[in-house]
């Protein structure tokens, strides 16, 4: 991997990638520029695409959401719950069963613990972008 050029990059543009649900798009960060780019996976373009492929050092796919380590979260979120019947719902919603509903809706009524949930999710999401920073050689002193 080459080393990074004294770029900016915005860090909510970056958020905005990793929390990225949609398969249908593709986020690249420019290396050289900073820039972060929004395109359809179906962009009808084969130059882009063949400039994307040939200059691989210079575009960085971003990667999106990942539900494997939401769901990991998730359930270490519940085991830590010291209300047992909070944690029998939202283990019961976290497995799919009736009738109860989203973990979400469950923690509207707990707002502590929704606080508590999202702070977790963005702590965990901040150290996946920062380790994908530093595999690609990109400190934190470049991003705004």
């Amino acid at each position: 991997m080459g080393v990074m050029r004294d770029v900016d990059i915005i860090w909510e543009e970056l958020l905005d990638a990793f929390e990225n649900r949609d398969p249908e798009l593709v986020y690249l960060l420019d290396r050289l520029s900073g820039e972060i780019y929004l395109v359809p996976a179906d962009y009808d373009d084969e130059g882009f695409w063949q400039e994307v492929a040939e200059n691989s050092d210079q575009y960085l796919s971003i990667p999106g959401f990942d539900y494997e380590q939401e769901r990991l979260l998730l359930y270490q979120f519940i085991q830590e719950i010291d209300n047992p019947h909070l944690r029998d719902m939202l283990t019961r919603a976290y497995a799919g069963k009736l009738p109860y509903g989203k973990v979400e809706e469950i923690l509207s009524f707990y707002p502590d613990e929704m606080d508590h949930l999202e702070a977790l999710r963005e702590s965990h999401l901040s150290e996946r972008i920062k380790r994908w920073l530093e595999e690609h050689d990109i400190f934190e002193s470049d991003i705004l």
